[in-house]
């Protein structure tokens, strides 16, 4: 889905959730009653829902808030600014990750080791989630978020960061008011057992020397139903869990999530994962229930018992042994 700048136009319009008539619109644009009608089809076939009423005109079935580079950038920390060389907002990217991804294999010598690229998008034509898996990216509705950043130790030196992420996550949601929400090992942002954000990292570059690091987040604001008969695991976005609508808050949270994931991607090397751990233990969903592990086509079956030290996961079988798992895909177990 390219964003026309007509479309765009339209949805800055839009966005305040009321009507407004085809011939407002037409004459606020320049263009004909027929083009608007044609723009609109086109949104409405890449996903965005309306609402059409005779004598009324038009309105979005759910309130959008466009991402704006000058409101993000004012509600940004110090320190978060600070450590941050780009900051890029794009209509409509392939994936933000894989859009960073090839930036850092493109410009190798010319990115900075102490500052990130921070890149946010609209819209994704091909988002993607662990394991290859795609990540529905409709427009305007979630957050598609990734940073890059050069980390001087080599790769071994950031294990345990996807924990880490997650619990910087949680602290930017539960500051913008989003309670009940908890971590799914090792990547996921679990709210009431419903998926609400995933974490991948890419990770590119020397075991022992300098590896880029590109740290995606892909929140869910608000899918339309439509698209979301797709999805095959249990989810949630925030317009179920806030009483007041989101959209309000895109914004002011994409900035609370930059606050607090730039100081800890920042300080990994230093910081190391022990100093997460028993946060991350406190928004545990996972210890105490039955799950199934997934690895190829092993199937390994137990209790969770949490997670280790070094942020393996933990799994007691039948006879209690217990075993540590690096990777895995998890599912809990249906009664």
């Amino acid at each position: 889905m390219l964003v026309s700048p007509s479309q765009k136009k339209i949805l800055t319009i839009l966005a305040d959730g009321q009507f407004h008539s085809g011939t407002k619109l037409a004459e606020k644009l320049g263009i004909s009653r027929s083009a608007i009608s044609k723009q609109l089809k086109q949104l409405n076939e890449s996903g965005i829902e309306f609402n059409a009423i005779s004598g009324k005109g038009y309105r979005l079935e759910y309130e959008l808030q466009l991402l704006s580079k000058n409101e993000i950038e004012k509600q940004l920390s110090a320190t978060a600014n600070g450590l941050i060389a780009e900051l890029e907002i794009h209509d409509c990217i392939h994936s933000t990750n894989s859009y960073l991804v090839e930036k850092a294999q493109l410009n190798k010598s010319d990115l900075a080791d102490d500052h990130a690229i921070v890149c946010l998008a609209e819209y994704q034509t091909a988002g993607k989630g662990r394991r290859g898996r795609d990540w529905l990216s409709p427009f305007g509705s979630n957050i598609y978020l990734s940073i890059l950043w050069i980390f001087q130790n080599g790769s071994a030196s950031i294990n345990g960061l996807s924990l880490a992420v997650g619990v910087a996550v949680i602290q930017a949601l539960e500051e913008c008011g989003v309670e009940g929400v908890e971590l799914k090992w090792p990547n996921d942002i679990y709210w009431q057992d419903k998926k609400l954000a995933g974490i991948l990292i890419e990770v590119s570059g020397e075991v022992g020397g300098p590896c880029s690091a590109v740290i995606g987040l892909g929140l869910n604001f608000y899918l339309p139903r439509q698209l979301a008969r797709s999805i095959s695991q249990d989810w949630v976005d925030l317009s179920q869990i806030l009483a007041d609508n989101p959209a309000k808050i895109r914004n002011k949270l994409a900035s609370m999530l930059i606050n607090h994931l730039m100081p800890t991607i920042a300080e990994f090397e230093t910081d190391t994962l022990s100093c997460y751990l028993d946060k991350w233990r406190q928004y545990d969903c996972m210890k105490g229930k039955r799950v199934n592990i997934y690895m190829g086509k092993q199937v390994y079956t137990g209790i969770v018992e949490g997670i280790d030290d070094k942020g393996l996961l933990l799994l007691a079988d039948e006879q209690g042994t217990v075993k540590a798992f690096a990777s895995g895909e998890v599912s809990f177990r249906q009664s």
